[in-house]
């Protein structure tokens, strides 16, 4: 249906790690010239989601608002994957032949 659609233009604005794997799927299947993963940015943009603080975006802890606005859906996200992300980043600056 996007082929079909005549689309040049693709924003996937779906969840960590579905737009991913759709995009890395499909991607050359669609017949667009760009896509891009915006995750929940038009949830953002529409009103539905607030974004944090001004001093909060600026020091980088809008993950954090985020979980406080959704600790059910974003705890996951942030608390299991981060950790596996900081792991391997240790794990590649100690354990790593130099």
């Amino acid at each position: 249906m996007i082929r079909q659609s005549g689309a040049k233009l693709l924003f996937v604005a779906i969840t960590s790690p579905k737009k991913e794997n759709f995009i890395n799927k499909w991607q050359d299947k669609l017949g667009v010239d760009f896509v891009m993963g915006v995750g929940g940015t038009f949830d953002v943009v529409a009103g539905k989601v607030k974004r944090a603080p001004l001093w909060m975006q600026k020091y980088g802890l809008e993950w954090l608002y985020r979980v406080i606005q959704e600790p059910g859906r974003m705890w996951k996200r942030y608390l299991v994957t981060n950790t596996k992300f900081a792991w391997l980043i240790l794990k590649e600056r100690f354990y790593s032949k130099k």
